[in-house]
Parts: structure tokens; sequence; C-alpha cells
């Protein structure tokens, strides 16, 4: 996909996003259709959801609504490509996984990730949104620039 076309995709799918989620408060409601609606955006999603911060273990992220295979449960903070965003609060983008220290393997497939801190309107975490893709590089800042503004618009309530 071109840079042109994957901007265009990504706007067009930023507003059906917003049109759904209209009046919506439920966290996992929204979280459930963010998953599905990007899964089904872009064919190299190979893998698409969320990992809560889960509040009785705070330094720790428990499986949230996604799309794709079987997902790790449980990832704690700095574990991972997934734990480090969630430590560092920065937005990882990994051309190969496995090149990545400390990666978690939840599925072998997976070749090249980004992962995204979410943020509730105070600014405190409260997830990370992860993307797996089956091919290496094929997230880059045109990705990260569009979720980054996807979640911020669905999730700073």
């Amino acid at each position: 996909m071109d840079i042109a076309a994957k901007k265009q995709r990504y706007a067009e799918t930023a507003q059906e996003i917003a049109a759904v989620l209209d009046g919506e408060t439920n966290l996992i409601a929204r979280m459930a259709t963010v998953s599905n609606i990007l899964h089904h955006a872009f064919d190299h999603y190979f893998w698409t959801g969320f990992y809560l911060v889960d509040p009785d273990k705070p330094e720790e992220l428990v499986i949230g609504p996604y799309q794709g295979t079987l997902g790790c449960l449980r990832i704690p903070f700095g574990k991972g490509v997934c734990g480090a965003a969630a430590a560092s609060g920065e937005t990882q983008v990994v051309e190969d996984v496995h090149a990545f220290p400390d990666h978690i393997a939840c599925d072998a497939r997976s070749e090249s990730e980004i992962v995204v801190p979410v943020r509730n309107a105070k600014g405190a975490l409260i997830a990370v949104f992860d993307v797996d893709s089956d091919e290496k590089a094929m997230f880059d800042e045109i990705d990260q620039q569009a979720l980054e503004a996807i979640l911020e618009e669905s999730f700073a309530l």
C-alpha cells in the first residue's frame, strides 16, 4: 500500500471508529470496537488488540479485547514490546520482533509489531494497543501517528 493510500485508509477508519463510538461510554465496548475495525481495515494486521493495566497488579498487563490468534494472557511491564511501551509510555515500532530484546512470542508467526500506550483523559495509562504483522517492517511513522491519534480520540474520555 502506498503512502497516500495508507493515510487515506487511516483517515476513513478514524471517521468510522468515531461514528461507531459516538455515545458509547463503556471502555470494553470501545476497545472491542476499535480492535475490530482496525483489524479488518488493513490486510497486514495479523493480531490486533489491547492489553489492559491490571488494577490488582498495576505493573502487569492483562489481555483485553482483540482480533486474531490466541494472545498472551499477562505481560509484565518492561518485558517484550508491550511491556516496553507500558513501562516507557512511548510507542514502540519494531521492524523485526525477533531482534527485539526480551521479545515475547505469543505467536511465532509475528514478524513486526507496533504498540501504542493508551491513556485516559487524566493522562493515566490504562492499556496498550498492540498490532502484530506476519511480515517484517510493516509499521512506520504513518501507522504511529494515525494510531496515536485514533487512540487518543477514542479513550481520552
